[in-house]
Parts: C-alpha cells; structure tokens; sequence
C-alpha cells in the first residue's frame, strides 16, 4: 500500500497494529522503571501528539503531561537549526522529567530541549522516542526508550508529516525512493 502527498509517494513501512505493540512495551518498561518517581511528560510538537497519546493511555501511574514546540524541518530536510515556538511552562524543579519525542535523527532537537530543561534543576531526564535514526545521531545523550531504530529514511504517518501532510495516518510511510 502506498500513499501520496503532494508530488511524493510513501510505501508503507510500520504498521498500525506493530506500532501500537511497540508503544506498549514502552509504556510497560515506563511503568516497571518510573513508578514512584515524580514524573513530568513533556512531549514534543507536532509531530509526537499521537505518540504521547497513545504511550500515556497505558501508562499505570499518573503524570502531568505538557508539551513544547521546536521546529527544525522544511520538506524533507532539516534545516540544521532547532526554533523554539513554545517553551517549557512547567515547574519540573526536582523531578524526573520524561521527554516524549516522535523521532531523533541529529540529535540536535533533543540537545535543544534539554538545554531548556536543565535551567528549571530536574532531578533527572530520560528520553523517549518512537523512531531512532542511528546512523546519522550526533548526540552524546542517551536515548533511554526507543519504540524501533531506522535506517535515514524520510517517513510519514503516525503524527510526522510531510509540510504538513500525513499526520492522520495510522502506520508509518517511508519515501519511495
């Protein structure tokens, strides 16, 4: 199956029923490794809305969840520089902060928010994202929960878009090269 948006095409590369397995095992490692701790999600928009949705409805424990909103792509590129649009509004003073992110690729969106999150003296941070680009990751920072690790490819679906477009979509797409 494939689907196009805009003058791109998309093979289907992760389906629904995989991806929604994979988030609970994620939320179940979260429930074994975070239970008594006092925790604050931060997810990252847009593109981890439904992710962060999906992962906290089975979570066994309760959390505020906030979000923030860095841009870094145009397209199907980064731009190589991460723009604050909305920053950290949360008192995580002492807390165990969790940072839900839809994909990592550079890094460089993950070093930009922790540097935000580290002036407001959390106890510690974890990572989470659904898609970990290995081959091309930058940082130094340990990514702590990793739904899969793909190759560079661009995708689509599940709350990542293509200027745009394909967020709606239940499964992840992969460009069709």
């Amino acid at each position: 199956m494939a689907v196009t948006l805009f003058d791109k095409t998309f093979a289907l590369y992760i389906g629904a029923e995989t991806i929604q397995e994979r988030v609970k095992e994620m939320a179940a490692a979260m429930n074994a490794g975070l239970r008594g701790e006092d925790v604050v999600f931060i997810g990252i928009l847009n593109g981890a809305f439904v992710f962060v949705s999906d992962l906290l409805r089975h979570l066994d424990f309760n959390a505020p969840v906030s979000f923030v909103k860095l841009s870094s792509y145009k397209g199907l590129a980064s731009s190589g520089k991460v723009i604050s649009l909305i920053g950290v509004g949360e008192n995580l003073k002492g807390k165990t902060v969790v940072v839900l992110e839809d994909i990592v690729d550079s890094g460089k969106t993950i070093s930009a928010i922790l540097e935000q999150i580290s002036v407001f003296k959390p106890f510690q941070v974890r990572i989470a994202t659904l898609l970990l680009k290995p081959d091309v990751y930058n940082g130094t920072v340990e990514i702590d929960y990793v739904g899969f690790r793909i190759p560079n490819r661009f995708v689509v679906g599940y709350g990542l878009d293509y200027d745009g477009l394909g967020r709606n979509l239940k499964d992840l797409y992969v460009l069709d090269e």
